[in-house]
Order: structure tokens, then sequence, then C-alpha cells
């Protein structure tokens, strides 16, 4: 009798242990957003997860960064036209192009995600690539928070700051050398647009001697960035 008092001591003392230590991962699961996005709102960021793998695959990162007003607001525009028209008016999560996106998927349209650049850029900077629903549930939480921390300029700034555009090129000033010779302040319309065709796939699509298929792409930007300076989408970054 003693020594089954004493193994349910041994089991309630566990369990209890267990317990506090689930809370703790809760506590610090909670709380992380908030200090990653603090910290971010002022400093820049040593690096993303991305550039931590290639890396660790022996490849050469390239990460300079740029203030926000050392970049073309040509290629604020052509971000906003590619990758989130609506990134002014939404609240880091877009919930319109969430639900137009799985519209078109169940109607077996062309395969489309909804993210924001809020919350490619929560990503970017706190998790890990690839998909799930415990990796976007964390996403949309990281962005949240972000959202509310950072602003959409400062957003925009870490944003082009730390998207990859292939060959070891991570942010604006690297990839406007690496693909054009030149400083990330100095773009034209047309450079801004080939960088901003090729984000969703960087690595395999190519801004300098495009093919087809980015060429038409960004064509498209660049008639959508008109839109985006003449319905002023782009108010909350350049004013």
């Amino acid at each position: 009798m003693v020594a089954r008092r004493f193994s349910r001591k041994k089991i309630k003392r566990a369990r209890a242990a267990a317990f506090r230590a689930a809370l703790f991962v809760l506590a610090l699961v909670a709380v992380s957003p908030f200090i990653g996005a603090l910290a971010y709102r002022f400093a820049p960021p040593p690096g993303t997860w991305t550039m931590l793998q290639r890396k660790l695959s022996g490849d050469v990162v390239i990460h300079p960064w740029k203030p926000l007003e050392e970049i073309s607001p040509h290629l604020v525009r052509a971000v906003i036209a590619a990758e989130d028209s609506r990134f002014c008016l939404h609240k880091g999560v877009d919930v319109e192009a969430i639900e137009k996106a799985i519209e078109d998927n169940r109607n077996g349209g062309k395969q489309r995600g909804g993210s924001t650049i809020t919350q490619q850029t929560a990503k970017n900077l706190f998790l890990w690539q690839g998909g799930g629903w415990a990796r976007k549930a964390f996403e949309t939480y990281f962005t949240l928070v972000a959202e509310r921390i950072w602003g959409k300029r400062r957003t925009m700034e870490l944003y082009l700051n730390v998207a990859e555009w292939g060959d070891g090129y991570f942010g604006a000033e690297a990839a406007a050398k690496g693909r054009f010779g030149k400083s990330a302040a100095s773009l034209t319309p047309h450079e801004a647009s080939l960088l901003a065709a090729v984000l969703p796939s960087p690595n395999k699509w190519r801004a300098v001697n495009p093919g087809p298929y980015v060429r038409s792409r960004a064509a498209t930007i660049r008639k959508r960035m008109n839109v985006v300076r003449n319905e002023r989408l782009d108010v909350c970054v350049l004013g």
C-alpha cells in the first residue's frame, strides 16, 4: 500500500511537471512574436531561415541592408502590384484574397494562395518553409502581431530587404546590383517589374534575359503599377 501511494505521488508530480512545462512552452510561443517583432521594428534582422538553409547548403548569401528611402518607389509599386494589391487596405491578413483563392482553387482555376506581404515577411523572419496547418496557424498569429508593431512602411522595408531573388541574392539592393549592376534606388519601372515578376520562383525564373512567361508577367505588372499609383494603393508606404 505504501509503495502504491508513493507511486501515485510520483505520477501526480510528473503530471504537474509536464503541465508546468506545457504552460512554459505556450507562454514562450505567445511572447516570442512580440519580442521578435519589437526587435525588428528598430534593428535590421541578421537574416532569415531561408538564408540559413542556403548557407548550410554551402551557397553564398549576399544580403546588404538598405532603408526604404534608398529603394526605388517603382519596386514598392511593383511588389504591391504583383504580390499584394490590397497591402494598404488590409490588416495583415487579407480575408477577401483568401476567400477568392479558395473559390478559384475549388473551381479548378489556377492554383493560388492568399498570402499578404505581411504574412510573407513574418514567415521569412520567424518560421520555417513549407506547408501544414500548424505552420499556417503560427504564421497568422505572427502576422497579426507584426502588423500592430511594424506598421506598413516598416513591413515593406523588411520585406524588400529579406525577399529572395535567386543565386544567393537577398534583398532589393543585392538583386538590383546582381541583376542590373545598379543600386536599388536607381531601378526603372521595367527593371522593378522584372524583379517582382520572378518573386514567386526566384531560383527558377530570371529577371535578366527572361523567358516568355516572365516577360508577359512583367508587362502585366507594369500595367498594374500604374493602377497602384493612380489609385494610391501605395499611400501607406509612399505617402
